[in-house]
């Protein structure tokens, strides 16, 4: 390990320099020290961002070897395009101290985490989830991407900045939480107020075995006015009607409504992606919420027109696919159109930075005034 990059809670970036290891023996390499550490990388080495997290590895130091995999970086993978540190052979990590849980998640992996559960019998919540079987009308935010969390809370937060707010990660996207900066970002400047890992995913504020014990953690537990539901960074997709892990999406519809909560259906939207089928509304949306979910959501739609620039002629495609949408539900899905002043000035007021695909606030404007409108109508639910 030659340095570090960046820290945040549960993670550290390093910058790590990687080499074939025959080149050691090559005249001119460095020589390797009795524990196998090489002081310095030799002339072949090139370097590399690695990702550590310190739950699961401990923490690298200057001149550490560390063992990466570098499957993810090798591809040119985007949101997850760099390498992992599986291992810091000469600075193994403490055993973490004795404690109650016995949830298993990235199960049967070599980098399993063994955590509490928010309902199992050893937790203080125990007893008020044990029996615990709806939310209450709690609003339920559901969306595709990673990246429509902090523009949800910015919409959200507009009219109702008081509202307690509740991210439910889901694990169709990066298990662990640290993966997300965003995450960190938004508790940090307590526009979250907790964050729940669900199914596989770990390391959130409190641990739950589904999306439907994430939900009722959040409601009795932590006390969510609105909680927003979404797969952690790293989305994936084959190119085909089914293939994409934002199916998840329409599931947690599901899961709101059953335990008695008002789902909204936030809408994934671009004006930037040179991909059709992602061009306006994503074909994600249209499958997640018309196909996969059965349960009544209402569907916000960002009104945007001329008074928008350049995005007018997106905003009565996206209406006019919108529509389609909710008709095709046979009423099951409600269209709620949602005026969007002020949330330009929501959105850049963030305290993380805005990115979807790649493209910032400014190349993909509508993607994050889509999510904002989402954020806006739940305010609305709130009285």
């Amino acid at each position: 390990m030659a340095s570090v990059r960046a820290t945040w809670p549960g993670a550290v970036e390093y910058a790590v320099s990687v080499f074939d290891a025959d080149a050691a023996d090559q005249p001119g390499a460095s020589p390797v020290d009795a524990a196998g550490v090489t002081p310095s990388a030799p002339p072949s080495a090139t370097t590399v961002r690695a990702l550590g997290y310190t739950a699961l590895v401990g923490t690298a130091q200057p001149g550490d070897r560390v063992l990466l995999n570098v499957s993810a970086l090798e591809r040119g993978l985007g949101t997850g395009g760099l390498a992992l540190v599986v291992a810091i052979p000469d600075r193994l990590p403490v055993d973490p101290p004795a404690g109650p849980g016995h949830v298993v998640k990235a199960r049967y992996t070599p980098l399993q985490a063994m955590v509490l559960g928010v309902d199992e019998q050893e937790s203080p919540h125990h007893g008020v989830l044990a029996e615990a079987d709806s939310i209450d009308g709690l609003p339920v935010v559901v969306a595709d991407l990673h990246s429509a969390v902090p523009a949800i809370v910015a919409g959200l937060r507009a009219d109702r900045p008081d509202a307690r707010v509740v991210y439910v990660m889901t694990d169709g996207g990066a298990l662990p939480s640290a993966f997300s900066r965003t995450v960190a970002g938004l508790r940090d400047a307590d526009w979250l107020a907790a964050t729940i890992t669900v199914g596989q995913a770990f390391g959130g504020d409190l641990e739950a075995v589904n999306v439907h014990t994430g939900l009722l953690a959040a409601r009795h537990v932590v006390g969510a006015d609105v909680a927003i539901v979404a797969q952690g960074p790293g989305n994936l997709g084959t190119g085909t009607r089914w293939g994409f892990s934002g199916t998840s999406a329409g599931e947690a519809v599901n899961a709101g409504a059953t335990l008695g909560g008002r789902a909204v259906a936030s809408l994934r939207v671009s004006q930037a992606d040179a991909r059709p089928r992602h061009l306006g509304v994503s074909h994600h949306s249209l499958t997640a919420y018309g196909r996969v979910a059965l349960a009544p959501a209402d569907v916000p739609v960002p009104l945007l027109d001329s008074s928008h620039g350049d995005l007018g002629d997106l905003g009565e495609r996206v209406l006019e696919q919108a529509r389609a949408l909710c008709t095709q539900s046979g009423g099951r899905l409600r269209l709620v159109e949602v005026g969007l002043d002020g949330l330009d000035t929501a959105l850049a007021g963030s305290p993380v930075r805005l990115s979807t695909m790649g493209r910032g606030l400014d190349a993909d404007r509508a993607s994050f005034l889509a999510a904002a409108a989402a954020g806006r109508h739940a305010a609305t639910l709130l009285g």
